[in-house]
Formats: C-alpha cells, sequence, structure tokens
C-alpha cells in the first residue's frame, strides 16, 4: 500500500495502543498546528495557551526537563536526541478504536480507517537489514560506583529512594522505526504502547505504566515501582510473582512513591478525597512481572487541567523521594540528558480531559542525526544490592534490544 506508507513517511503520526480491544486506542495523523516549547519558555504556560486560543484534540509528550519549569532546577548532561522539551500537535485526521474497530472522530485528510488497519498489521513493515547492538553509556563498574554513592547520600539522609537511570545507544544507524516499533509491541504488549513520529524524532514505546489521567474532575495515578522476571515455567513464573508481592524492599519502594504521587495529587484534590485504591498489586506482563498501586482523587473546582501537569509532573516512580532533591542528584549523576524518556505521552481532548503514559522501556530515534536512545533505571534504596540493581536494568533493556534484532 504504497499511499499509506508515504502518509506515513510525510505526516506527523501518535498512535496510543491499548493492545487491548476492551479500552480505546488513539491514532493521530497530520498536523493543523504544533506546539513546543523552547528551552527558554515554560512549557506548561506555551500548552495552556495553545489550548486555551483553540480548545482542540492535542497529541504529543511532557519532556523529563519540563521538571526545570515547574522547580528552581537545570538541565546539565548532553542532549545526543535534541528533542524539544514539549511537543503536540492537532491532528488532521483523528481515528479512535473501540471494541476492536477504528471509527474517524474526524478525517480531513480523507485517509478512512484503512489506513489505521495499515498502520497496526505488523506484515505491512519491512524489518532492518541488519540487527543492531546497543552499547551501554557507563561501564558496569560505573553504574555500581554512582549507586554507591546515591547509598551514601541515602544513608546521610539527603533522600530515602532515587530513580538511577542509565542510557544505551547506537550512533549512525538507519532503522525502520515503525517495524521496530511491532516488533517491540510483540514482545511487551503492554497498555500504554506508543508510537509517534514527529519530523526526525520517533519513539517506539512498549510502557506498561500510567502517569495520570483525568476525567471530569476524577484524577487517577497508578506508579509501578517493583519488578521481577517471568519464568517460561508456570509454577515458577507463579512463585516469582509471590515473592515479588512479599517483597519487603520493593513493597517499601512502591509505598514511598505511591505515598509521593498522594501528596502531589493532594495539591489540587478536593480535601480528603485522595485515595489508595490498590497498594502494591501485582500485574504481568509479557517479559516481567510489575508491582502497580493506583491513587485517586477529586480535583479542586479552582484547579485546571494544567494545575495537575504542574503539580504532578515528572512521575514520582521516575524521581525518588524528597522528589526535589532527587532529581538534583539525577542531574548530577546521570551521564546523560534523559529528555523524552521519563517524561510522559499521551492526548488531551478539548474538554481538558487527558490520560498520559510514563516514557519508559522506550527507544527514541533521531533520522537525522541516526542517533538511537534506550535508556533503563530502578529506584535505589537503602535496601538495595548494586548488582541485582544493574541486572534489573539489563533485564529491562532485553526487550529493547531483542526489537532490534
Amino acid at each position: 500500500m504504497n499511499l499509506a506508507q508515504d502518509i506515513a513517511d510525510n505526516h506527523f503520526i501518535i498512535w496510543l495502543n491499548s493492545n487491548n480491544d476492551e479500552l480505546p486506542s488513539y491514532l493521530s495523523v497530520g498536523c493543523q498546528r504544533e506546539i513546543a516549547a523552547l528551552p527558554s519558555q515554560n512549557g506548561f504556560d506555551i500548552l495552556e495557551q495553545a489550548h486555551n486560543e483553540k480548545p482542540s484534540w492535542l497529541f504529543g509528550y511532557l519532556g523529563y526537563d519540563l521538571k526545570n519549569d515547574v522547580e528552581d532546577l537545570q538541565s546539565f548532561n548532553p542532549d545526543p536526541i535534541g528533542a524539544p522539551k514539549l511537543r503536540f500537535v492537532e491532528p488532521e485526521s483523528l481515528f479512535i478504536k473501540t471494541h476492536g474497530a477504528w471509527k474517524a472522530e474526524y478525517d480531513n485528510l480523507g485517509l478512512g480507517t484503512a489506513f489505521a488497519e495499515w498502520l497496526e498489521n505488523p506484515n505491512s513493515q519491512f524489518g532492518n537489514n541488519f540487527p543492531i547492538e546497543l552499547t551501554p553509556r557507563i561501564t558496569k563498574n560505573q553504574y555500581l560506583n554512582d549507586i554507591h554513592h546515591l547509598q551514601s547520600h541515602i544513608q546521610h539522609g539527603d533522600i530515602y529512594e532515587i530513580n538511577y537511570c542509565q542510557e544505551f545507544y547506537a550512533n549512525s544507524i538507519e532503522i525502520n522505526p515503525l517495524a521496530v516499533y511491532h516488533q517491540l509491541n510483540r514482545l511487551t504488549h503492554t497498555p500504554f504502547s506508543a508510537y509517534a513520529q514527529f519530523g526526525n524524532t520517533y519513539i517506539m514505546g512498549g510502557s506498561p505504566e500510567r502517569f495520570i489521567k483525568k476525567e471530569g474532575d476524577r484524577l487517577v495515578s497508578q506508579p509501578i515501582k517493583g519488578t521481577t522476571k517471568r519464568s517460561f515455567n508456570h509454577a515458577a513464573d507463579q512463585r516469582l510473582k509471590q515473592r515479588l508481592s512479599k517483597d519487603p524492599k520493593e513493597r517499601a519502594e512502591n509505598i514511598m512513591i505511591t505515598d509521593l504521587v498522594r501528596n502531589d495529587l493532594s495539591k489540587v484534590a478536593t480535601k480528603g478525597s485522595v485515595r489508595v485504591d490498590e497498594l502494591c498489586g501485582v500485574y504481568t506482563f509479557e517479559t516481567v512481572h510489575q508491582m502497580i498501586s493506583t491513587i485517586s482523587a477529586t480535583m479542586r473546582k479552582e484547579a485546571t487541567w494544567v494545575d495537575v501537569l504542574r503539580h504532578t509532573f515528572p512521575m514520582g516512580s521516575m524521581t525518588g523521594a524528597p522528589k526535589i532533591r532527587a532529581m538534583q542528584l539525577i542531574e548530577q549523576y546521570e551521564h546523560s540528558r534523559r529528555g523524552i524518556y521519563s517524561g510522559a505521552m499521551g492526548y488531551i481532548t478539548p474538554q481538558g480531559d487527558f490520560d498520559f503514559n510514563v516514557v519508559i522501556r522506550s527507544l527514541i530515534y533521531n533520522a537525522e542525526t541516526q542517533y538511537l536512545s534506550a535508556t533503563v533505571g530502578g529506584a535505589i534504596t537503602s535496601r538495595s544490592r548494586p548488582l541485582k540493581e544493574y541486572e534489573e536494568c539489563l533485564l529491562k533493556a532485553d526487550a529493547l534490544k531483542k526489537s532490534l534484532r
């Protein structure tokens, strides 16, 4: 289908894929207008102004460096992807999939649902000509040394928990991003999977984590903290799942971040409405078991949808606690800028409702510089065993690496 390929190559595309016929998926094609924030601009102000001027559907991402717009923070680390810290588009055509069928919300490009069906068909895409190897940005010894220093900060009471990440990358490579995404999605099959093409910037995401959803005055956030591998043997797999659910270190990590998210939500919630609907639930995905908590709240009448994002971003599961000091130490000890990674990707409706994932388990690609980035990390506490944390990073990177073979 040459026309479909041409459309895919020459238009902004954001596909939010729930991998579940019972939950909606969204496909934004084209760009009636683009909203992007320069480093000197406050991204949330830019986004709010654009939506107020024309309340419409918007699809895009919030980059991690928006932290500098909500707190007195800075970013100094190298930024090889070089994407704007915030980027949204108002689509020319918007398709929504419910109960297994695509329907056009509107279709100014006249594509019809055939384009959406073509895009989601893995067989329509050609893979890479050769396997691509990802190189770690830092050595194993450097990683272990950084963890040692961070645990020293924890022992001195500077922080309680920190999310420390490392980058894997490839230089001077050419990929078919949509084919890579299909490979990744086949391996991970997560509820907050996403594919995006913003000009030369591509996001191929296998995220299992919701950052925050707003529907009317109801807010829901679902932080993930706690990961273990899966086994091909059913009995062994169930034992791994059970062990995760009772692991005191993993539970402590999750509960700390749950408290942080509760605190963030309380800044925009009516008094007494913040609830922990589920604490430390364990859910099974294609490659891992994950520990997830669900926190909900009712918005205060005077709070706006942008207030919610300002007061909750970045997701606490990607920072640590206390949040500001953790972000300062992240900048000090990590070796590359997170950029889109550990930010959020999703949509905003004309009414100001939204749903955003956390950009994790994702590949970010700059087609112009031919640079591919995959960042992974985990929570570090006083109980963390550095070597085990390193192995967890490799586990999280495994599906990303396999998607490139």
